[in-house]
């Protein structure tokens, strides 16, 4: 059994390496149809017979949903930097801390 489990991981491996440029930049394409589909949701106009607590609840699901497509379009910009940095350097540079003085900025 165990012969078999090493010989079907030797053929995935083999026949589909693994590439993470390839990979963040499917996610991309999906985080970008994810962000369409949640404009998509926003622009819908909000119903006019819904009243008190209906509407309320409509109006914050809006919200919501531009709260998460917000950050989803932050998220995508850091992948999109991830996978800038791994093409032009073949590597990830590490985030930079400029939270501290001009000493403490410069004495690194």
């Amino acid at each position: 059994m165990r012969k078999n489990t090493s010989e079907s991981q030797k053929t995935t491996s083999s026949t589909s390496k693994f590439n993470t440029v390839d990979a963040a930049l499917r996610l991309m394409d999906s985080m970008q149809v994810a962000i369409d589909n949640m404009i998509d949701e926003i622009k819908k106009p909000v119903d006019p017979e819904a009243g008190g607590s209906a509407r309320k609840a409509e109006l914050q699901s809006i919200k919501q949903t531009a709260i998460d497509c917000k950050e989803l379009i932050i998220e995508r910009q850091k992948l999109e930097q991830m996978v800038k940095d791994l093409q032009e350097n073949g590597q990830i540079e590490e985030a930079k801390d400029y939270s501290g003085g001009f000493a403490e900025r410069f004495s690194k």
